[in-house]
């Protein structure tokens, strides 16, 4: 850390020591602007502006008209003719021009800021190169922590928070980072989420719209673009399987559960024939373009099911994206609870039937045993045969 920050400093020493009456002069007091200033040529150049603190070596050193600075440290806001800055620490913001409302607590914070806004960095070397291109677009970025945001140049409404967070972001904006050394690797991505220690380490330097959660996000993909990471879930068991329940979102990215209490609904009719519309939909196998692996899957195509059933697919900004395959499960239930009612309607009526045939057969078995009977009845009744014999 010495390095980073003799190389900074010294040539700016050097410069300082050749400027006419700029041998040391240790300066202590108050002026008539409301400012305060201690040290060697600390506030010595300010004419009009108000309200200003410095305290240490050279600081707040070439403001002119600033207001409302506080630079605590040697070199801090040496440079700065901006207003409403706050620099605590050796070099904190020492380059620092005209940029306004910028806060850099810790040694080389903000070194190189030289006129972006309304930044805050707290940490050793935070922000330690924001602006360094001068083209103040690097501007409401947060860095919290050792080293955060330390490569940022042009980014813009960055929030690290963590040793090292965001530290190798250069151009990247509008990125959250919180936790130790999370979205480390992130150079010019944007729009990415990282929460908990190292994590989104694994994502590359490009990446943009990335959500990852205590997971450093890994994987064969081609792009890490549009993914969410969420450590700790998959091969977890449930703590309560009782009360386990499928999560779903929406298109505006609600996560939550599907309520099936009657209070949550209303003009409630039974299924009936609705269900009917499943015969119509053509199932396929598939293989899904981002499956490196090749698996075949089994499901249906959303475009195919719009055309039968609209209201059985869901659709973002205009395109149809997929299949509610959970109310398609509810109508499988409709169906087949119709075609058990028909096959119990067949095995009532083969229960009849066979009962009347029981009934049928031992009517039958009753008349084939009156016939046999009657007929032996008629056998005893028949006269005894005469015998007729001839004589000689």
């Amino acid at each position: 850390m010495k390095t980073r920050i003799l190389m900074v400093i010294l040539p700016v020493l050097t410069c300082f020591a050749l400027l006419p009456g700029a041998q040391a002069q240790c300066v202590d007091g108050c002026d008539s602007l409301f400012g305060t200033f201690q040290g060697d040529g600390a506030l010595i150049s300010n004419t009009a502006g108000s309200g200003n603190t410095a305290f240490g070596w050279r600081s707040l050193f070439g403001n002119i008209d600033g207001s409302f600075n506080t630079g605590v440290g040697g070199g801090a806001l040496v440079l700065n003719n901006g207003t409403s800055n706050t620099a605590v620490g050796a070099a904190a913001l020492l380059l620092n021009t005209t940029g306004s409302q910028n806060v850099a607590v810790g040694t080389d914070a903000m070194v190189f800021n030289a006129v972006a806004s309304d930044n805050n960095a707290v940490g050793a070397f935070a922000l330690f190169n924001n602006d360094s291109s001068g083209s103040g677009l690097a501007n409401f970025n947060n860095a919290h922590g050792r080293g955060a945001l330390e490569g940022n140049i042009d980014g813009t409404e960055n929030n690290a928070f963590g040793d090292l967070a965001l530290t190798d972001n250069v151009s990247g904006s509008f990125n959250t980072a919180i936790g130790d050394d999370a979205l480390d690797g992130n150079v010019d991505g944007n729009s990415n989420v990282a929460i908990g220690d190292e994590a989104g380490t694994g994502l590359g330097p490009s990446v943009n719209n990335c959500i990852a959660i205590g997971a450093p996000g890994a994987g064969p993909f081609a792009t890490f673009d549009n993914t969410c990471f969420i450590g700790s879930i998959f091969g977890e068991p449930v703590s309560d399987p009782g009360t386990q329940a499928a999560v779903f979102v929406d298109q505006f990215n609600v996560v939550g559960i599907m309520n099936s209490s009657r209070q949550y609904k209303h003009d409630i009719q039974l299924m009936d024939k609705a269900s009917e519309t499943l015969y119509q939909l053509k199932p396929v196998t598939f293989k899904f373009n981002s499956d490196w692996k090749g698996t075949t899957q089994y499901g249906l195509i959303a475009e195919d099911v719009a055309e039968v059933a609209p209201e059985l697919v869901v659709r973002r900004n205009g395109e149809t994206i997929t299949v509610r395959y959970e109310q398609i499960n509810s109508m499988l239930l409709n169906e087949f609870l119709k075609e058990h009612k028909k096959v119990e309607e067949q095995q009532a009526s083969i229960r009849q039937l066979k009962s009347e045939m029981q009934t049928m057969v031992a009517q039958l078995t009753e008349q084939a045993a009156q016939i046999q009977k009657v007929s032996a009845q008629l056998e005893m009744s028949k006269p005894a045969a005469k015998v007729v014999v001839n004589k000689p």
